[in-house]
């Protein structure tokens, strides 16, 4: 039987759960660091988490490129020019109508357009491919180091026919094709925004540490770099590479150009981050303590700013991305025979090329469309996880 005093009593509760994770008691909340408080906000944003995982995907997909794509990106056969994809069948039917399962695409067979007079091709019920993982195929140098001849997937005579997104106007394997350019226009999207996070970082970190004629400097380089038309400057400087370049050459200097233009909105906002921080408490106790400018910099100002100074490179990158590929989709960035993004999409430059094989335009526009989109997700996310002391 319950007291008076057991009754006037506080409620004695457990430890507070914390909505950010469970499990996670407000003390410990209290007491986590700010790395910890991101991570967690972060992780609510299912999107964000969602579009991560994503790009993952396309970077494994981009080193494992060798072995995931089924052929060769430069391989032809004229004779199945323009051939529409194929889909992935599971199970073959015989003629008792017994079903026996084996993984397998069909054939083709050739139709003459009666008024074009034209060849095409049009799936063949009756013509059936067997297909399996892990099969042998074309040989390959995986990453340049040793001989493989390996494929995930692939058909199990290798001179069958397996195009499960096409080919294009010489009989290439375009899934081939797409996974090479997946290697290079994430990779030169990447290697473009580190340049830029280099000349970002270090040209508006002098500008809002120092202020003044240097501060100065900065803003009307950006402010002239910012008014150039961007089109005719890439047109003129793609032109002055020179044609006997390697594929691999004329590839740094594409991102060099593309880079040229992405640390401008990186270097306003450390530089605004700068000036908010330089007259904080823990800078001025650092100044009096005997610190050096250089320490101030990059061991008390920059660390404050790293979630920040992510979330901002993370929105970068798809900008990098759809720069290479105009550029190379206008003829003036990378050419054959190296394979990206924007070197497909050249394919599909007229309207009687998209008229005959849609898919040379869809499955590229369709791949830039999914990064960019993953890469606005993530930066979104991690710009609000950014400060994790707002709701």
């Amino acid at each position: 039987m319950r007291t008076h005093a057991d009754l006037t009593s506080p409620i004695e509760t457990g430890p507070a759960i914390s909505p950010l994770k469970p499990g996670l008691t407000m003390g410990s909340l209290e007491a986590a660091g700010q790395w910890t408080l991101i991570w967690h906000k972060f992780v609510r944003n299912k999107l964000a988490v969602a579009s991560g995982i994503l790009i993952v995907i396309f970077f494994l997909i981009g080193l494992f490129a060798e072995f995931l794509a089924p052929g060769l990106p430069g391989t032809s056969r004229p004779q199945y020019t323009y051939a529409p994809p194929q889909t992935i069948g599971l199970f073959i039917e015989d003629a008792a109508g017994n079903r026996t399962f084996q993984p397998h695409v069909k054939g083709y067979s050739i139709e003459i357009d009666p008024v074009a007079l034209r060849r095409t091709f049009v799936v063949d019920d009756e013509a059936i491919v067997p297909i399996a993982f892990f099969v042998g195929g074309a040989s390959y140098r995986m990453w340049g180091l040793f001989e493989m001849d390996l494929h995930l997937i692939g058909p199990v005579n290798p001179s069958d026919p397996m195009y499960l997104l096409g080919t294009d106007r010489l009989g290439r394997d375009l899934l081939s094709r797409l996974i090479y350019g997946t290697r290079v226009s994430m990779s030169i999207g990447l290697i473009g925004v580190i340049f830029s996070l280099c000349l970002g970082v270090t040209l508006g970190s002098l500008a809002g540490f120092y202020g003044g004629w240097v501060d100065s400097a900065v803003q009307r380089t950006i402010e002239v770099i910012s008014s150039m038309p961007t089109i005719p400057l890439w047109l003129g400087l793609a032109a002055a590479i020179p044609l006997a370049w390697s594929p691999l050459q004329v590839y740094f200097v594409i991102t060099l150009i593309v880079s040229l233009f992405g640390w401008t909105g990186l270097a306003r906002e450390v530089r605004g981050r700068f000036y908010a921080l330089r007259g904080e408490d823990f800078v001025t106790a650092a100044r009096l303590d005997g610190s050096s400018e250089r320490r101030l910099i990059f061991c008390h100002i920059l660390p404050s700013l790293t979630s920040h100074i992510l979330a901002v490179v993370t929105l970068a990158v798809p900008t990098m991305i759809v720069a290479e590929t105009a550029l190379s989709f206008l003829g003036i960035g990378l050419k054959a025979p190296v394979v990206s993004w924007g070197v497909l999409l050249q394919e599909a430059q007229n309207v009687r090329t998209i008229a005959t094989a849609p898919w040379l335009l869809a499955w590229p526009a369709g791949a830039v469309i999914v990064v960019v989109l993953a890469y606005n997700f993530l930066g979104d996310g991690m710009r609000d996880a950014a400060d994790p002391y707002e709701s």
